[in-house]
């Protein structure tokens, strides 16, 4: 039954990662670490243990945090104590046990949280301009942030690096620095968010210097090979932001991660097959000025994610809530049986 997805199915290797095949979990907050530890239990080892042992090909996780002041909601996990790299040891111990690949997703949120939630601290962001909306499970409006120092933002940059190691000691196979949906980083790159008129602040090319020193850092300590950079013009905070000019924005972007070495990313949009300009949809206008791996993402179907592979247009697909609602997703594409419709009241409200 493989011949029903010759190219989502067959291996497919990237560095030192023999991925079983292109099928990628995405990213997707879930919660269930201890809110004043951030470490993960046995659930959470037997969640992403069920993925690996049905044979998804790379897992990316639950954005990980890297500092308590990075905190953007209740029960996050963490990756900057001794205590959370234990708990995520058991985690990959587990996927490895399934011959599996699974790499830690670093995530700050900057200003989309509330000092009650990040450790009594207001939050941080390139400037002190307050995000429009409610803390995500708590309801309370977003705090009005501090503007970073340049001390604060070393710091932060030393946080990434410590987390990227830490993901390496507990076992993981490479990081994703999230960059995207309006968070710290992305806060950086946005001209929304950052008025700053320092080396950080400016035009586009100005205000990316953040991303590319984080992942400077962060590839120091994972490797080249192994680090991925999510990015993407959506934002939380801001669901009709567009960007003014998408393809010199894009070309901006990919210039900035070839400079820095990137070779793997992951653009990030709600539907894959939309048209971002000229009849192209965002992937594909990133695969004009990008050669290396791109992951895709975006309510993909495997039949979706089948032609963008045979296309060159991506070269791993990531699927979010069918893997939810389907911890047997890969076997049930072999074997050509329908999947479970994703419901959130079934599907996010445990780990399955």
């Amino acid at each position: 039954m493989e011949d029903i997805y010759p190219n989502l199915l067959s291996p497919f290797r990237i560095g030192n990662w023999k991925l079983k095949n292109k099928i990628t979990m995405a990213p997707m907050t879930r919660g269930f670490a201890d809110d004043k530890t951030g470490v993960v239990g046995d659930d959470v080892v037997e969640y992403y243990r069920k993925r690996a042992a049905d044979g998804v090909g790379l897992i990316i996780t639950e954005g990980i945090i890297i500092s308590p002041r990075a905190k953007g909601t209740f029960n996050l996990s963490g990756l900057y104590t001794n205590e959370q790299v234990k708990g995520w040891r058991k985690v990959t111990d587990a996927v490895h046990e399934e011959y599996g690949t699974i790499i830690a997703q670093l995530w700050h949120v900057g200003r989309l949280t509330h000092h009650e939630v990040a450790a009594g601290l207001p939050p941080q962001a390139p400037s002190a301009i307050r995000a429009i909306g409610h803390v995500h499970r708590y309801g309370k409006p977003f705090d009005r942030p501090e503007e970073m120092t340049e001390e604060d933002i070393k710091e932060t940059i030393k946080q990434y690096a410590t987390a990227a190691h830490n993901a390496m000691q507990a076992g993981f196979d490479g990081v994703e620095v999230h960059g995207a949906h309006g968070y710290l980083i992305d806060q950086f790159n946005s001209e929304v968010s950052n008025h700053r008129t320092d080396e950080y602040g400016g035009h586009l090319a100005k205000r990316i210097t953040f991303m590319k020193e984080v992942l400077q850092a962060v590839m120091s300590e994972a490797g080249d090979n192994n680090t991925i950079i999510r990015f993407s013009e959506l934002k939380d905070d801001a669901p009709q932001y567009k960007w003014r000019d998408p393809e010199t924005t894009i070309q901006t972007f990919t210039e900035a991660f070839k400079e820095v070495g990137i070779k793997i990313i992951h653009p990030s949009v709600h539907q894959f097959d939309k048209v971002l300009l000229r009849g192209q949809t965002f992937h594909e206008v990133v695969r004009k000025h990008w050669d290396s791996n791109i992951i895709g993402v975006g309510n993909l179907n495997p039949e979706m994610a089948e032609t963008a592979i045979q296309n060159n247009v991506i070269n791993l697909a990531a699927f979010g809530r069918p893997l939810l609602a389907n911890p047997d997703f890969v076997t049930k594409l072999e074997r050509g049986k329908p999947l479970e419709i994703y419901d959130s009241q079934k599907h996010l409200i445990k780990l399955t």
